[in-house]
């Protein structure tokens, strides 16, 4: 599995910023440009499971440091 990367608040921002994004395509469907919300997917999944691909890549993490 992926290793865990995001932190607590980077998690919550990510769940906050993906959820809204995902309400704002069922609140506006008729919009033009809609489908742009979809985006928020990638936020919501990446937050629930406390994991970043693209954090892996860059070498970055946001959650503390695991005591051996």
């Amino acid at each position: 599995m992926l290793k865990k990367n995001v932190g607590s608040i980077d998690r919550a921002l990510r769940i906050i910023v993906g959820l809204a994004l995902l309400a704002g395509f069922f609140l506006n469907r008729d919009g033009a440009y809609s489908w742009l919300y979809l985006i928020g997917i990638i936020p919501l999944v990446t937050g629930l499971l406390s994991s970043c691909p693209l954090y892996t890549i860059l070498g970055l993490r946001t959650c503390p440091m695991e005591k051996k």
